[in-house]
């Protein structure tokens, strides 16, 4: 090996083995290189020569970075060697045929090698074709005699000139459009009709003998039919070969189903409907139904799956668009034929064929409406899409314990079925109102079919039936539960009455509460059932359900159902108040606020649904006092006996007690919203008197924990619930409140609003094309410190939207002051300021952070933002950017290899959903890993 060599070797190793010094040496020699006039041959020679990969791709690289940023500049005999020597290489031919030892890239080569040759190619192609070098494809086309190595590096080309240069799934430039339809033009022109005969011939020739090299010349097929002569692959020919190749038995998957992707890229193919129609018509479709019935798995019956709902799909444009009877008479045939296989699909199939399926039942319902009143068939075909709903929305069984006890694999499949079930119920919503009997009798139906079996084992059936009855109840209006429009009458009683045997359930006994809410305003109307409401909040099914994540949203549910009701629930105030004796004592008794409650404000919605109960005036004044009296003097004993006892709590009690007093004000706080200004000032002042106490008391904790900021904060939003409550008789009490508030606290909120200011000014700077300003001379000397001072703020400061404002100047000052990769930087160190600093301490290490709450709503902006400036980088840093990141986001943290690639793939691609997605479910494993709760596999 020679020097270029050892440092092409060094500055790839990740192993951790080589010295950073020597590391960064090679690298910087490589750099060097780069910029030397002669790189070119340089590259040529390494890749005749030299069998190591790493070589290989830096020279391959190098190639392709010359091309696309300084092909212009290079002379007419070095653009005609670079020319010449990778069109050698790509037709599997020695550059020099002299030498014995010269090496053929195709020969043995992986896969990446080829590619990144295949790009290299495309960027020639991008500059080149047809004005230079028209003869390319044509020249090409003799050497696929080769055989396999050739016609898979063609395929590669192929596949390299739709990603780089023709696809639409990637944003480009209009000067890259202009070059696409010029390239697209010209081999329409000369030679993708030779190029569909190769196709055909290869494929006929060698489907079965050698299938995967059949599978890539067709996965190329599929991405140019889109833009080629629809006619070269409709034909007598080519369709027969398709449908052959798909049906034959025994098959290679792989190959089947890429003669199904082509088939159903002839069916999206853009065209006229009438046109579009005759087409689908002569396909017969119905010849791959019957593979939808075979093994969900398979990848075959994935892709026939995906080809049966984009030819349903096609159909049903069709009907919405053509003009004729005959017409619309044909499309609807044609989709009678095939809705039956769609149907099954949906019910057997994963979501990833699933999405696009509820997308053509969505518009199929639509359409339904203009066949009012339905016909028979039409109602059969109702009955079935809620079939498929009901079982789309069913869980998993082999998540029923994950599901309960909410560990990782449990959230994250409720996250899942949460997302899937939007559409879904969406489609349920129009479904209804297209055929609302039908709707409402299959839900009973459901509902009756999972109660009658009475087991622990119909969990799943119970739930979705209960989410189907659910989400019905979302879809109607409150006047339609009111008066119990058609099956109402009979579903709601029955809900309620009924005891399902998987109650213990977390999933069956939250939908239960949720369903019962929803339906409240039946109960608000038809009375005689609020002791089985109330009976199913306090018992072992609601408040008392031995789950906690089912008892604190009991707690909520309970309060809302409590607001409306609310009168109503006089005659029954005083069970209720026995039955939730056990969970006020939990605050009313000392030390026994149990660690469950920390931090949870929906267990304080008992304390405000108990407050809304007791404050009404229909209760006699001596039992309201009583009831009230009964809970704030233990809760204002227990703040007296911690406020006593603060100054000789030592370091770890300290926390624990002032949680208890933060909990205790938010119940308190929560208690008074029951009681109006009114009763408390006028009708029954004795209540006003307990609650000026009660704020005298809390006003204490100030004095003792001036600095405790949430209990600042708690006691002062108390403060203005007792301004709401008592009104002007609270004004006594504020000179006191206020002085409490404001000792020591002036100076440093005017600090933080000054600090705010200054983020709203850069923010206002950079997001109106300003940053030049910071660039000017007067500016220069403050960059650095003000670089600084950004980064630490997006990272650590408190206030999230802070930190998200921050995240936002970056990402515009990387598109201000960054060129595309590899271009000349604008300011000196700044990308390696980003890289070193921002990607790593911003945008892994401070979402790494404990801090870092994903539960926030304002903390998942943040996150999204974080995001997207990844995706800012790698578009201006490219590998530079990602070769950093992935090492200490991926390698360092000893990360599967695969798990990297699909960043990579993530990154590149463009769904930044599924990037957010991908980078928080990582994010969270690291956390696990490093609490010791998850070890990769």
């Amino acid at each position: 090996m020679d020097d270029v060599e050892k440092a092409i070797l060094i500055s790839f190793d990740e192993s951790g083995a080589i010295d950073s010094a020597l590391k960064s040496q090679a690298v910087s020699f490589c750099q060097q290189i780069k910029e030397t006039p002669t790189v070119c041959r340089l590259c040529i020679e390494k890749l005749c020569f030299c069998r190591l990969v790493q070589v290989q791709f830096w020279c391959l690289q190098t190639l392709h970075e010359l091309i696309r940023v300084k092909y212009a500049l290079l002379s007419l005999q070095e653009k005609d060697f670079m020319r010449k020597s990778v069109f050698s290489m790509c037709c599997f031919e020695a550059i020099d045929d002299q030498n014995n030892n010269a090496v053929r890239i195709l020969e043995g080569g992986p896969a990446f090698i080829k590619n990144k040759l295949a790009q290299v190619f495309v960027a020639l192609v991008y500059f080149e074709y047809p004005l230079t070098w028209s003869s390319v494809f044509v020249d090409f086309l003799p050497h696929l005699r080769k055989g396999a190595v050739v016609i898979d590096m063609f395929c590669r080309i192929l596949n390299a000139l739709d990603d780089e240069l023709i696809s639409l799934d990637f944003p480009r430039t209009s000067e890259e459009m202009g070059v696409a339809g010029r390239v697209k033009d010209a081999m329409r022109q000369q030679c993708i009709t030779q190029i569909v005969t190769f196709w055909y011939d290869v494929v006929s020739m060698y489907w079965n003998s050698d299938p995967d090299l059949c599978s890539g010349v067709l996965d190329s097929m599929r991405r140019y039919i889109s833009w080629i002569d629809i006619g070269l692959i409709v034909n007598d020919l080519f369709i027969p070969l398709l449908f052959q190749l798909i049906l034959v038995d025994g098959g290679s998957d792989q190959l089947q189903g890429a003669a199904a992707g082509c088939v159903l890229a002839v069916v999206s193919k853009r065209m006229d409907h009438q046109s579009k129609l005759s087409i689908l018509q002569s396909l017969q479709i119905n010849r791959v139904f019957g593979l939808v019935t075979g093994d969900g798995d398979s990848e075959l019956v994935s892709k026939v799956a995906t080809l049966i709902t984009g030819y349903a799909a096609e159909v049903l444009q069709c009907y919405k668009w053509v003009n004729t009877d005959d017409a619309k008479g044909v499309s609807l045939e044609l989709l009678n034929e095939v809705l039956p296989s769609v149907f099954y699909a949906m019910r057997n199939f994963e979501v990833g064929t699933t999405f696009s399926i509820v997308q053509f039942l969505s518009c199929y319902v639509a359409t339904m409406k203009s066949l009012s009143p339905l016909r028979e068939k039409q109602l059969r075909q109702v009955g079935q899409i809620l079939e498929v709903i009901c079982a789309r929305i069913r869980y998993d069984p082999i998540y029923r314990d994950n599901l309960d006890m909410l560990d990782k694999i449990g959230r994250e499949e409720e996250e899942r079925m949460a997302e899937s079930r939007k559409d879904l119920f969406l489609l349920l919503r129009s479904v209804g109102r297209v055929a609302p009997d039908v709707t409402q009798i299959f839900i009973r139906n459901s509902l009756a079919s999972s109660i009658s079996s009475m087991s622990e084992r119909n969990v799943e059936e119970v739930e979705a039936s209960l989410s189907l009855l659910h989400a019905l109840g979302e879809s109607l209006s409150d006047e339609a539960i009111k008066t119990g429009s058609g099956l109402l009458h009979e579903l709601v009683p029955n809900l309620l009455s009924t005891s399902f045997p998987c109650h213990s359930n977390r999933l069956v006994a939250l939908v239960y509460l949720e369903t019962i809410t929803r339906y409240m305003k039946f109960v608000q109307e038809n009375t005689r059932y609020v002791p089985m409401v109330l009976a199913a909040f306090l018992d072992e099914r609601g408040i008392h359900h031995p789950n906690f994540h089912v008892s604190r949203r009991a707690s909520y549910l309970f309060m809302r159902v409590v607001k409306l009701l609310k009168a109503k629930l006089v005659p029954f105030i005083e069970n209720i108040l026995q039955s939730l004796q056990d969970t006020v004592a939990r605050f009313t008794t000392m030390n026994h606020i149990s660690n469950e409650f920390s931090g949870s404000e929906d267990a304080i919605h008992i304390f405000e649904a108990i407050g809304l109960l007791i404050g009404m005036e229909d209760l006699p004044p001596e039992k309201q006092s009583d009831y009230l009296s009964s809970l704030l003097t233990p809760l204002c004993h227990q703040v007296e006996a911690l406020l006593i006892n603060a100054n000789v709590l030592n370091p770890e009690e300290s926390p624990v007690k002032i949680a208890n007093i933060q909990q205790i004000i938010m119940a308190i706080n929560a208690l008074s919203k029951g009681f109006s200004e009114r009763l408390v000032t006028t009708s029954r002042p004795a209540i006003g008197v307990m609650f000026k106490k009660t704020l005298d008391i809390l006003l204490q904790i100030l004095v003792v924990f001036p600095k405790i900021e949430p209990l600042r904060n708690k006691v002062t939003s108390f403060i203005h619930r007792m301004v709401d409550t008592l009104g002007a008789s609270v004004f006594p009490c504020l000179p006191k409140a206020l002085g409490q508030l404001l000792a020591e606290s002036e100076e440093i909120r005017e600090l933080q609003e000054l600090q705010k200011t200054f983020y709203t000014f850069l923010h206002v700077i950079t997001t109106h094309d300003l940053s030049s300003v910071f660039l000017s001379t007067k500016s220069r000397g403050y960059l650095d410190k003000m670089m600084h001072l950004l980064l630490h703020s997006a990272c650590n400061h408190k206030d999230i939207l802070v930190r998200k404002a921050c995240v936002q100047i970056f990402i515009r000052l990387i598109k201000d002051w960054c060129t595309r990769p590899y271009g000349e930087e604008k300011v000196p160190g700044f990308q390696r300021f980003i890289i070193d600093g921002f990607a790593m301490n911003c945008c892994f290490d401070s979402a790494l952070d404990k801090s870092f709450e994903f539960h926030d709503a304002n903390t998942l902006i943040l996150f999204g933002e974080i995001v997207l400036a990844q995706k800012v980088m790698y578009e201006k840093f490219g590998d530079d950017f990602l070769a950093h990141f992935v090492t200490k986001c991926f390698t360092s943290a000893h990360c599967p290899q695969d798990l990297a690639s699909q960043y990579c793939q993530k990154l590149q691609g463009n769904d930044m959903k599924a990037l957010r997605s991908f980078y928080q479910s990582h994010i969270e494993n690291l956390r696990f890993q490093q609490n010791g709760s998850l070890v990769f596999k």
